[in-house]
């Protein structure tokens, strides 16, 4: 893991790998939650058994934002930031699904630091990244995650 204690700590990492994640399986179970908290229940995803007749998968897949929505969490498995008071998710950009993450799945984060500024003592990061499937040439999903940390003073 890599360990961050300020912004030029930060900045002496620009154009470089950051390291990748421990696999992640994604599970019917962690796919039904996901259909429940954000009400989408589209067959696809939480019907297995029309999924294994009718769907071209053979099986459920999980939903795009569902990936997209463990960037996060694996994350934190490549990079401890230190001496900040918050986080914040700025945005995200030239994001693309590259092909669908099938129920059982093994996925992981790659990342890489595209650019870096001090904005007035706020530190603004853009992360390329890439969530790669287990065994797959193309990745589940890729783009750039711009984050703000609030380094402490």
């Amino acid at each position: 893991m890599l360990v961050i204690n300020s912004y030029e700590e930060f900045a002496s990492h620009l154009g470089e790998d950051l390291g990748c994640s421990e696999w992640i399986t994604v599970d019917q179970q962690r796919i039904n939650l996901f259909a429940d908290a954000t009400l989408d229940h589209q067959w696809i995803h939480v019907d297995t058994e029309r999924a294994a007749k009718e769907s071209p998968y053979k099986s459920t897949i999980a939903h795009g934002y569902l990936t997209l929505s463990l960037l996060p969490h694996l994350w934190d498995q490549i990079i401890q930031v230190n001496n900040i008071k918050m986080l914040v998710n700025y945005g995200m950009d030239k994001m693309r699904f590259g092909q669908p993450v099938i129920t059982g799945n093994k996925i992981r984060l790659v990342t890489k630091l595209q650019n870096i500024q001090d904005l007035h003592g706020i530190c603004k990061t853009e992360i390329s990244f890439k969530i790669e499937i287990e065994n797959e040439r193309k990745p589940a999903l890729q783009g750039v995650a711009t984050f703000l940390y609030y380094f402490n003073k």
